[in-house]
């Protein structure tokens, strides 16, 4: 990968691209920013998270890193390119006494007709 990186992008970093990522070092790593500051030629600055096998962040680093040595990862164990679900409960899954505070009401007082 000699094209700079960009935010989003998932990266595979190891002793390609600087050796203090050689092997058991190497990472999977998803571009968070990319630095504009000036570097030697070749190289760059990029902030992101460190993914496990699961695809879940596990630390948030700044990396300095050789552009050749770049190379894009492939999508993490247990992965697909869809977007994760929301985790977020709907009304319908509910308990009739929760809904009130569901719908924005967070008084936890029920009214006469959500009292019988």
């Amino acid at each position: 990968m000699t094209a700079r990186p960009s935010p989003g992008d998932l990266l595979a970093v190891d002793g390609r691209a600087s050796v203090q990522f050689a092997g058991d070092r190497a990472l999977t790593f998803r571009v968070v920013s990319v630095a504009d500051q000036p570097t030697y030629a070749g190289w760059i600055w990029l902030t992101g998270y460190v993914l496990n096998r699961r695809g879940e962040a596990t630390a948030k680093r700044e990396i300095y890193v050789q552009l050749a040595g770049l190379r894009p990862a492939p999508p993490p164990d247990g992965t697909s390119r869809r977007a994760p679900r929301s985790r977020r409960a709907s009304s319908h899954a509910l308990r009739p006494d929760q809904r009130g505070a569901a719908s924005g009401d967070r008084s936890g007082l029920r009214t006469g007709a959500q009292a019988g």
